[in-house]
């Protein structure tokens, strides 16, 4: 182990180590380096390019959780441009770290996982690549989503000489959590038996009226849900938003507990909240039910039954931590959220959440405030499962009203809210147990937000509250410092399937529904270290409105700018076309990019809905920035479908680079008879 002492602005952590330095030849040459810092539970991970293809730059990929520092070398960052191999392409080195925590969780000074952590590890990290290439300071990038985003704007915001440019992406604000998690399981609970009829109204050639069917009560949730920003059109995804945003509660249940107790007591007590005069469907959906465990399952077992590991497992800690329980006999109904109530054994008092269930298995996801007080959970042991906290959580969002969102209108007459309001709004309060602090819009770089318009976890709105707070410190110097590019069909993840959760894709598949952001992300890397070294303006932001809480951009590249190609795509002239079997179906799209966003360089086609794009067009030379594609294809079986044309442009009209490739699609509805 080597040690050196450095002056840092942080006297936490003043005294760096390095214990691994090796060369590698995996996924490309670079050299790693790992350590962290003495006296704290700070660690770190360098992966340095050969000196001839370093560019003087690092990017800093910031996880929404802490608890890893070696995410890039098992392939866990690809998704969000953490890749090894795009860093250096980039002329980059990359940086980890695992925000100074051992564990998931923040611990008591939020400020450590939130930005100070990062900041010191950005410090040091110059350090060692000056010894390496030569005196001189790298310029940083630092970026992270969701989660991550929040400690990307605090670490900006707090500093001023760590990062030359930020990009933060599917972005959250301090009304995210709970809120847009606690709408989300309403509707998922309310509207579990309808979201197919909303779908099919909403997709191509369909009515447009989603709340076609529906009932009285049906319609005023998926109304609220709407209000608060719910982009309608990612419901397709709903039995994976159910198990995946389950696992979420799991994490955020104990301190949304610990920060405001008494409601989860008032909920079913008090006049004014939904459970002191439940409705049928609410008294129908609670459960409390008593069983025992027969075998605690753990990562190795999960692997060899096919059961996903929940999102919400501690990274690091998997195989030492239950992942899922088998109980004599399972709960019926809709369990997905119920706490895991430990009654007897040496884990009597402590709970897990159920994010998951299979035949007499349930998946269990943990909270900040147990994860370390269930080693002793045997076989044998009583369990109470009871969802109460979990259908509490549903409404709670009514009553954190805000009086600087609009979005909280709807639950106000004449100013005054219609139910009861908690004595603490605990928004502002677990962003700051995210981020350490609260967003500000102050700071000194180059920033770059990446929002996406199908966003079902951090609504697609909640990027204009923050480019207010800079528009507020700017004024109209914003655009020397700032950009905002929305992207047309993505999802808060990407567009494959989701490791981890083990569900199969779908027909039409999520592929054909959805892109990917990733090409969007890479790009504004590049972009913002462009804007920040040699004063190179980036593509302008999107043009957009919002509407009811609902973002919308307008229909041609020219008009909405940003960085993504925009596609027009129509069946024998319209959006619905109804054939019979073996009729020759006409397709005819517009394909546009937006002024300096690169050139179109791959359009594919997947008539089938299968997600495999077979057909591909083969008139690309890397200077089309407008076109026009026409294919004619024959359906031999009735059914409905779902055609879809997935376009790709690349700033540079490269056709062969696997990075900075932007996507978008057009879909259309064919009924063949």
């Amino acid at each position: 182990m080597t040690v050196a002492a450095i002056t840092s602005k942080d006297p936490e952590f003043s005294k760096p180590f390095i214990d691994v330095d090796e060369w590698k030849d995996e996924p490309v040459r670079h050299r790693y380096v790992h350590g962290g810092f003495e006296g704290t539970d700070c660690k770190f991970s360098f992966y340095f390019p050969p000196p001839e293809q370093y560019e003087g730059r690092f990017f800093q990929p910031v996880l929404p959780m802490s608890g890893i520092e070696f995410a890039a070398s098992i392939g866990v960052l690809y998704g969000i441009a953490g890749s090894i191999d795009f860093a250096v392409n980039s002329g980059a080195y990359l940086v980890e770290s695992n925000l100074g925590r051992a564990t998931p969780f923040p611990g008591d000074d939020p400020s450590v996982a939130g930005f100070r952590a990062s900041a010191a590890v950005a410090r040091y990290s110059r350090l060692v690549a000056a010894e390496m290439y030569g005196d001189h300071r790298p310029y940083g990038y630092v970026y992270g989503g969701s989660g991550g985003s929040l400690k990307t704007i605090a670490g900006i915001e707090s500093t001023r000489d760590v990062w030359d440019g930020a990009v933060p992406f599917v972005m959250g604000i301090p009304v995210s959590m709970p809120n847009t998690f606690s709408i989300q399981a309403l509707a998922l609970r309310i509207l579990k038996d309808k979201f197919d009829q909303i779908i099919d109204n909403l997709e191509p050639g369909g009515t447009g009226d989603m709340f076609a069917g529906l009932s009285t009560y049906e319609r005023e949730v998926l109304a609220e849900t709407t209000r608060l920003g719910f982009p309608p059109a990612a419901w397709f995804d709903h039995v994976r938003l159910a198990r995946g945003y389950t696992g979420v509660w799991s994490v955020l249940a104990d301190n949304i507990i610990r920060f405001d107790p008494g409601y989860f007591e008032d909920f079913w007590t008090t006049p004014g909240y939904l459970g002191y005069d439940a409705p049928q469907s609410l008294a129908e959906a609670r459960i409390q039910h008593k069983t025992t465990i027969t075998q605690v399952l753990y990562a190795a077992d999960a692997k060899e039954l096919g059961l996903p590991l929940p999102m919400a497992m501690p990274r690091g800690t998997a195989n030492e931590l239950p992942c899922g329980l088998r109980v004599a006999e399972a709960p019926e109904g809709h369990v997905l959220g119920a706490t895991v109530k430990f009654t007897s054994g040496a884990c009597e008092g402590h709970n897990m959440y159920l994010v998951g269930n299979r035949d007499d298995i349930i998946m269990t996801g943990v909270g900040e405030a147990h994860f370390e007080n269930l080693d002793g959970l045997a076989a044998g042991d009583e369990v109470l499962i009871d969802n109460s906290n979990y259908l509490a959580f549903q409404t709670y969002h009514r009553h954190q009203v805000d009086p600087d969102f609009e979005i909280f209108d709807q639950f106000t007459v004449g100013g005054a809210p219609v139910y009861p309001q908690r004595p603490n709004p605990i928004g502002p309060r677990m962003a700051r147990q995210g981020m350490g602090s609260n967003e500000s819009g102050r700071f000194a770089c180059k920033m770059i937000v990446v929002q996406t318009l199908m966003d079902e976890a951090a609504f697609p709105w909640q990027a204009l509250w923050y480019r207010k707070k800079v528009e507020a410190q700017l004024g109209d110097k914003i655009d020397d410092q700032y950009r905002l590019w929305y992207v047309e069909h993505a999802m808060h993840t990407g567009a494959e399937p989701i490791a981890g959760l083990a569900m199969a894709d779908t027909t039409p598949s999520r592929r054909t529904r959805m892109v990917s952001y990733l090409g969007v992300l890479q790009q504004a890397l590049r972009d913002v270290a462009a804007w920040a070294e040699r004063g190179i303006a980036p593509p302008a932001s999107t043009v957009c409105e919002c509407v009811d809480a609902q973002v919308r951009v307008p229909a041609s590249a020219a008009e909405r700018r940003g960085t993504q190609a925009v596609v027009h795509l129509t069946v024998n002239g319209g959006q619905r076309a109804e054939v019979r079997a073996g009729d020759a179906v006409t397709f005819d799209a517009l394909i546009e990019v937006p002024l300096g966003a690169g050139a179109v360089v791959e359009a594919k086609w997947d008539f089938d809905g299968t997600g495999e794009y077979p057909i591909s067009e083969d008139c690309f030379d890397g200077s089309l920035t407008r076109m026009r594609a026409t294919q004619t294809h024959t359906f031999d079986q009735p059914g409905t479908y779902f055609p879809a044309l997935r376009v790709t442009n690349q700033r540079e009209g490269d056709l062969s680079t696997p990075y900075g490739r932007i996507m978008n699609l057009g879909r259309v509805r064919v009924v063949v008879r």
